[in-house]
């Protein structure tokens, strides 16, 4: 099995940037490659697909309000992935889970292992 800690959450204001990072571990993690992504949930809304990216980096996945503004890189040495938050507004505010599958296509459509969240809170 896979586990997953997120962080980086916190306040900041409209235009601001945030970094997340989300550490993976286990004994699987490594041996099947896994693709890594993020999801976000705003209040009274479902969790939406936010980025993802396969193991290698060769393919990477947004969604469109995310485009321009948002990065999702990552570094296997450590077992983490990032969001680079950039040109922050407030319906970005959410709790923003970090997923994991060995197919980025997977992560992508919502399946896999789920981290526990952190919370965005951009103000006006």
């Amino acid at each position: 099995q896979v586990q997953l800690v997120e962080s980086g959450g916190g306040l900041v204001q409209a235009g601001g940037s945030l970094r997340l990072s989300c550490e993976a571990s286990g004994r699987t993690f490594r041996r099947y490659r896994y693709a890594m992504g993020w999801f976000r949930q705003a209040p009274g809304k479902e969790r939406e697909f936010v980025a993802a990216m396969s193991w290698g980096g060769d393919t990477t996945y947004y969604t469109d309000s995310v485009k321009g503004r948002f990065t999702i890189s990552r570094d296997n040495a450590k077992n983490t992935v990032y969001l680079q938050m950039n040109s922050l507004k407030p319906e970005d505010t959410a709790v923003y889970y970090c997923a994991a599958d060995p197919s980025a296509a997977a992560v992508r459509d919502g399946h896999g292992t789920w981290g526990q969240g952190t919370q965005v809170t951009v103000s006006s």
